[in-house]
């Protein structure tokens, strides 16, 4: 659990200054579960330099309440949480100083989100709040206003939460957990997690990750590790501790998330997926009358590949639809070895390419239409898709055919400017799974829609 917070002072030497206006909201990850806003009476005046930036004034606090008024809501709303400012340092200390001037010990872990910016995004000009979440996309209203800024930071922290892919943030918290008593049973385990698409991690007791998984509905899928019967189901209900997990809402970023993610954690119940999983792969290749051949083939990394799938039988289906939508000739791909015969028995229209009827030109003019649609070589596009909530949506970037990685953005906010985009983006590795990821849910999924640029 975390207390992200921002506090305005009145300025003045330093650990004399008092606090004018303090927002707090208690986040568990995913979404604030408390908050708590509140002008407060400094009993000292303010800067006047300070006045013209917050436009906080001596009158608007004569009647808010005293610090030692506050100081229990306070407790209570950051208890057992990670504080989390911009410039954590400074907050820290001030409110350190304010219970300490109370006789209280006030005493928390604590995350700087200036110092996480710089680690998870280290290409950003400048980490002030204002021109960092500018240049993220991230709305703000109420800048030097404890409330805009706290809200401001929820926001940037969340972003950060996704491009933490090694997962330091949430190891931390997890293990930041060990400390309050037991691990809990498997049954409050599975009723913590949410029934929503997404990435879960199941951790052990000392916070590392022990396996990384994808479901469209998280809880399902974990109620199923905690009932099976196989051996890594039984490893993992003996070492289990927590489970984490980031909302996703597309079922394409969960894919790339798990994928990358696996390989970056490398957690000892993921074995088998740490190598390439997409063993069959689709080429194009010119027979002696010169029609376009679609073959299914073993992959094989020295020729050049439209698409690549994890069983034969799932490249089998692809290539029914393929002939079916493009009317291509069922012989041309493979599929059917009788001599003269076409794709007939699907499709009503069959010009019969395999015995000649329709040139090369013409034929070989719908392979090519569905292989640009699959091979995204040179080309910069946008694939958007579901968000974690209504109010918002997902975006791949590729850019000029390289995967570059995904982001979150808000309904308001159109994806119109490249390079803003870029600065959202959690960055991902481009690499054959990812691209075959990508390729599988957009011919499977009617959410996703395509922007090219």
């Amino acid at each position: 659990m975390y207390a992200i917070l921002d506090i305005e002072t009145t300025g003045g030497q330093f650990n004399e200054e008092g606090i004018t206006e303090i927002a707090i909201y208690r986040f568990d990850g995913h979404e604030v579960v408390d908050q708590f806003i509140s002008l407060v009476n400094p009993e000292i005046p303010i800067q006047p330099f300070v006045v013209k930036l917050t436009g906080i004034n001596n009158a608007m606090l004569r009647s808010a309440p005293k610090f030692f008024e506050v100081a229990k809501r306070i407790i209570e709303i950051t208890q057992d949480c990670i504080i989390v400012a911009h410039n954590a340092s400074f907050d820290y200390r001030i409110l350190r100083t304010e219970f300490r001037r109370l006789g209280y010990a006030f005493d928390c872990k604590t995350l700087c989100t200036v110092e996480l910016a710089k680690v998870l995004m280290p290409e950003q000009p400048s980490y002030s709040l204002g021109k960092l979440v500018r240049s993220l996309g991230i709305p703000m209203a109420d800048r030097h206003r404890a409330n805009g800024d706290a809200l401001a930071t929820v926001k940037l922290f969340k972003m950060l939460l996704d491009k933490d892919v090694e997962k330091i943030i949430v190891k931390d918290m997890v293990q930041s957990e060990i400390v309050k008593g037991l691990a809990p049973k498997l049954l409050d385990i599975v009723e913590s997690v949410p029934s929503k698409t997404g990435v879960y991690y199941i951790h052990r007791e000392d916070g590392s990750i022990i396996y990384i998984g994808k479901s469209k509905n998280i809880k399902k899928r974990i109620n199923q590790h905690f009932t099976g019967t196989t051996n890594k189901c039984k490893k993992i209900q003996l070492e289990v501790f927590a489970v984490t997990y980031e909302e996703t809402g597309s079922e394409l970023i969960a894919l790339l998330k798990e994928s990358e993610e696996i390989k970056i954690n490398q957690p000892i119940y993921n074995r088998s997926q740490r190598k390439s999983i997409f063993q069959w792969a689709l080429y194009a290749e010119k027979d002696e009358q010169g029609y376009l051949n679609l073959l299914l083939q073993k992959a094989d990394g020295r020729k050049k590949e439209i698409t690549s799938f994890t069983t034969f039988q799932e490249g089998k289906n692809t290539l029914f639809r393929i002939t079916a939508h493009y009317k291509l000739c069922q012989k041309l791909t493979g599929l059917y070895e009788t001599k003269n015969h076409c794709f007939q028995y699907t499709i009503k229209e069959c010009d019969g390419a395999c015995i000649g009827n329709i040139s090369p030109e013409e034929y070989n003019a719908r392979v090519q239409e569905f292989i640009d649609k699959n091979v995204f070589e040179n080309k910069t596009i946008v694939i958007t898709d579901r968000g974690r909530t209504i109010n918002e949506r997902s975006a791949v970037l590729i850019e000029n055919g390289i995967y570059k990685g995904y982001a979150f953005y808000d309904l308001n906010y159109q994806i119109r400017n490249i390079e803003i985009l870029k600065n959202m983006l959690t960055p991902m590795e481009n690499n054959r799974d990812t691209r075959t990821i990508i390729q599988s849910q957009i011919r499977r999924s009617r959410s996703v829609k395509l922007l090219y640029f």
